[in-house]
């Protein structure tokens, strides 16, 4: 009986736009994928190259894309896999697009917020990230009022919407020059190579791509 050869349906990997972008094909060209295409994408969002299919993404998209099959598998910041709250399977630690969440406060409130705090039971804190707002305040114990925003965190305190805010910060700079300190860490977050589930369990091209990148992770490491 002749045997069938089934082709298989090229592997869609999510590449996240903005500033994950260029360190994404980095270490996808590192790892031996053809992503040369990409380096000029203009306003195309899927490349088809050589099996693979690879697809422009917002970053907090991206763990909704790989958690409904919209992708296989994706780079991805830890907040917006947090913030998303979607099953994936995180694969590897990827060591680049570091950032740091603090939490901040205006500085001529810095005797008072605790104080108030202990009166009234509950702090408001302004920020883009609830989830991980959330669990960092759960984590240490403190009842808080989440003010949601999308922008301009910095202004949430400075116009007495919010007690604090929780943003990510990298040299504190900004914080500085709206009378801002920052008075605890939340988390650091890295880039992360995740899977979708199903995916994961079925094509071996997603696990084998994910020890190519943990090989590459390790050589920069070593270098």
């Amino acid at each position: 009986m002749a045997q069938v050869n089934v082709k298989r349906k090229p592997l869609r990997i999510g590449v996240p736009k903005g500033s994950l972008y260029p360190d994404s094909l980095d270490i996808l060209e590192a790892a031996g994928l053809p992503i040369q295409n990409l380096r000029d994408p203009g306003r195309q969002l899927i490349f088809r190259e050589d099996g693979y299919e690879f697809i422009i993404l917002r970053p907090t998209d991206v763990p909704t894309f790989v958690a409904n099959g919209g992708a296989d598998c994706a780079m991805c910041g830890e907040d917006s896999i947090i913030e998303a709250n979607m099953e994936v399977v995180e694969m590897v630690d990827l060591k680049y697009g570091g950032c740091r969440f603090v939490v901040a406060e205006p500085a001529e409130a810095a005797l008072t917020i605790d104080d108030s705090y202990s009166r009234l039971g509950v702090m408001k804190v302004a920020t883009k990230y609830p989830r991980i707002t959330k669990a960092y305040y759960d984590s240490i114990g403190t009842q808080v009022e989440i003010v949601q925003l999308h922008g301009n965190i910095e202004l949430a305190p400075l116009c007495q919407m919010a007690d604090r805010i929780v943003d990510i910060t990298a040299t504190g700079t900004t914080l500085r020059e709206n009378n801002l300190r920052i008075v605890d860490d939340v988390m650091n977050s890295t880039a992360r190579f995740i899977a979708n589930p199903a995916s994961v369990r079925i094509d071996d091209r997603i696990r084998n791509l994910a020890i190519k990148l943990s090989e590459v992770v390790a050589s920069k490491e070593n270098a």
